[in-house]
Formats: structure tokens, C-alpha cells, sequence
């Protein structure tokens, strides 16, 4: 593949990375709890290799031609995003200055951040509809490799945004416990948002 297709490509992505969403309501959530910004943002970039790989098979056409597999995907990812986002408003992540919280589990937050960005259709639905206009029928390397390729280039740029969110959250709230209190409930409310999104459009797309 040709520098240019993937500078492009590049770009596209990033403005996609940089939109908020449910991907970054979670990244601040973790941030504000302490330790666990690593494990969660690392369980949110396996969901999308996860997707990367579905789509370089090949599955991810017979997926989005299947209206009941969309159907299942869209109730279980909204479901989820919703819980999550009443939990999240019912237990805040708001520490006191100076506090650490280390007794959250990273494989719990790893699994939910895969949970997050694997089951949510809008994240494979990306994939599927953008990764396969940037590869190069012509080129040396096969259609698949070169979906791998730039289903990592997003996957990188979502894993450095993400880390730069989380870590900053951490770093500028966790002193100023009633902003902190804020965005925390900032971030509830936009993971039930997202989720009834998702189920509005399934509802009446």
C-alpha cells in the first residue's frame, strides 16, 4: 500500500478517534478511579482489533446483511452502554484529592472496555464501511493484510488518544473532587445517551 492511502486513511480516522463518545466516557471513568486507565483503554482497542479481524475475514458482510444478527448486536451493545452509564451515576468516580483507588479489578475493567467497543455496531459498522475504500486492489499485499494494516493505524490512534484522555482525566480532576463529580456524571449520562441512540435508531432506521 501507497504512503498517501494510508496518510489518508490516517486522517479520516483520527477525526472519527477525537469525536467523543461512549469510548471516551469510559476512558475518563477509569481515569478518575485510579489505576486502571491502562487495562481499561486496553480492553477497549482489543473490541476493535476484534472488529479489524472480522472484517479481513470476510464476516463482517454476512453480518451486516443479516438484519436479525444487526438486531441482537444493536440490543445487546445498547443494554450494556445503559448499565453501565446507571452505574456509573449511581456509584460516581469522584475520589478525594490525594486519594488512589486500587482495589478495582484491570480484568474487570479490561473486559468491560471490550464489552464497550466489541458489542457496540456502531464501531464494526465503521470498520466495515470504511476500512474496505482504502485498500488497493492493485497493490502487492491481498485485500485482507491490508485491512489488518489499517484496521491497526486506527486502532494505534485510538490507543494514544485514549491513553491522553484517561491519564488526563486522572490527572487534572482527581484534585478538584466536585468537577471530578461532574464529568463523572457527565460521562454516565452519555453512556445511557449513546445506548438509547443506538436503540432509537434500530427502532425506527
Amino acid at each position: 500500500m501507497s504512503f498517501s492511502t494510508f496518510a489518508a486513511f490516517w486522517v479520516v480516522s483520527f477525526l472519527f478517534v477525537i469525536t467523543p463518545g461512549a469510548d471516551w466516557a469510559y476512558a475518563i471513568s477509569a481515569g478518575l478511579r485510579g489505576r486502571v486507565v491502562v487495562p481499561a483503554v486496553g480492553g477497549l482497542l482489543s473490541g476493535h482489533l476484534l472488529a479489524t479481524v472480522i472484517v479481513a475475514a470476510g464476516v463482517g458482510g454476512i453480518v451486516a446483511g443479516s438484519p436479525m444478527a444487526m438486531i441482537v448486536m444493536t440490543v445487546a451493545g445498547s443494554g450494556y452502554l445503559i448499565w453501565l452509564g446507571i452505574n456509573l451515576l449511581r456509584h460516581p468516580s469522584a475520589p478525594e484529592a490525594g486519594e488512589v483507588q486500587e482495589t478495582d479489578s484491570w480484568q474487570r475493567w479490561a473486559i468491560k472496555g471490550a464489552c464497550i467497543s466489541g458489542l457496540n455496531p456502531k464501531v464494526f459498522l465503521l470498520f466495515l464501511a470504511l476500512l474496505p475504500q482504502f485498500t488497493e486492489p492493485g497493490s502487492a499485499w491481498p485485500i485482507p493484510v491490508q485491512i489488518v494494516a489499517l484496521g491497526l493505524v486506527h486502532t494505534l490512534s485510538c490507543g494514544v488518544v485514549y491513553l491522553l484522555v484517561g491519564f488526563g482525566s486522572e490527572s487534572v480532576l482527581r484534585a478538584r473532587p466536585r468537577a471530578a463529580l461532574f464529568v463523572s456524571n457527565f460521562s454516565g449520562a452519555a453512556m445511557i445517551m449513546v445506548g438509547l441512540i443506538l436503540l432509537t435508531e434500530q427502532a425506527f432506521g
